[in-house]
């Protein structure tokens, strides 16, 4: 690989990291903005919302994660990741409440650990 398409999947896995941190922060604020002022939940609420934004997930992921595994060679990231990925997608078939909020924070904590992983799989052995 060149250090050009290393920098790309570091940024790629930086952006998932942000991603899953944004997406945990959407679902505290969520509950606490719709449960104390009992505003924004047309929009806060919006399964759409969750649609994308685990459609952008899958994609970064994706190329993120599925290239470093085809570079590292080892599977906690990519599994880590997928796993993630899996309770994020079965928050998307339960109803608004609570246990969605739970697999979506599981989920996405899940995803930026497989994320964390793969960028330190790059990392040179320390001796």
């Amino acid at each position: 690989m060149t250090e050009y398409s290393i920098s790309i999947r570091q940024r790629m896995d930086r952006a998932g990291i942000w991603l899953s941190s944004l997406c945990l922060l959407h679902c505290v604020l969520t509950i606490l903005v719709v449960s104390v002022l009992g505003v924004g939940s047309h929009f806060l609420l919006s399964p759409e919302i969750h649609r994308v934004g685990l459609a952008i997930a899958l994609i970064i992921a994706a190329v993120a994660i599925g290239w470093g595994a085809l570079r590292h060679r080892r599977a906690a990231p990519f599994v880590t990741a997928m796993v993630g990925l899996t309770f994020m997608g079965g928050a998307l078939a339960m109803p608004h409440g609570f246990y969605e909020v739970i697999f979506t924070m599981i989920g996405v904590a899940l995803v930026a650990t497989g994320h964390f992983l793969n960028m330190r799989s790059h990392l040179p052995a320390q001796q």
